[in-house]
């Protein structure tokens, strides 16, 4: 069975991310800074000290990596790559910042651009973080740095990801890391399978 390794999981499991991580061959590790959302362990993303090298087929991470400082990001992409197989893929999604200095060029600052699970999305939200959680005490959950497609993929690539692909859809950015030199096709290829039901592809 394969390990996957669920970072800022939240209160969700595996049923929550992919249809192939969802799937039964699949064994998932809880990963999260809020002990609350009782995770399996309980950590920062920029700390996996106490995962072994190697350790895991597959990383997902929805909606975290916008809450480092900036010089954090580095620290924790090499953690990820660090703690995957020599043939280890690693699933990220994030906001898209250019998206949303789009609506803010346009003076659409304020103004709903999506309903999420927790409630209505503005620029501002994805900008700085969700409002109505930094008003409730989460201040986790504010975001201190941002990423376009371009940026993201070249990080990725710095930091032992050999192949990489991406796509922005509506206000977010889903990517695909793979560490072994695979073709960009392979890369394309399993992004879509993973964005199935997410997405329209």
């Amino acid at each position: 069975m394969k390990k996957l390794l669920h970072i800022g999981c939240g209160p969700k499991n595996k049923t929550n991310t992919t249809k192939v991580f969802a799937g039964e061959g699949w064994k998932e590790t809880r990963l999260d800074i809020d002990e609350e959302v009782k995770p399996d362990i309980v950590t920062t993303m920029t700390d996996l000290s106490m995962i072994k090298d190697n350790e895991y087929d597959a990383i997902y991470s929805s909606h975290n990596i916008e809450h480092l400082f900036a010089h954090e990001v580095d620290i924790a992409l090499e953690e990820f790559s660090r703690v995957l197989d020599n043939e280890g893929e690693i699933f990220i999604t994030c906001p898209d910042m250019a998206r949303a200095a789009e609506e803010i060029i346009k003076g659409n600052f304020l103004g709903v651009l999506y309903e999420s699970r927790a409630g209505p999305i503005s620029a501002i939200d994805i900008l700085f973080g969700h409002r109505e959680s930094l008003r409730n005490g989460q201040h986790h959950m504010a975001h201190r740095v941002g990423f376009t497609l371009k940026i993201l993929l070249g990080l990725l690539k710095a930091h032992g990801f050999n192949t990489v692909a991406g796509i922005s859809d509506n206000m977010d950015l889903y990517v695909i890391g793979l560490i072994k030199k695979n073709s960009d096709k392979l890369a394309e290829s399993k992004l879509r399978e993973h964005l199935d039901g997410l997405v329209k592809v």
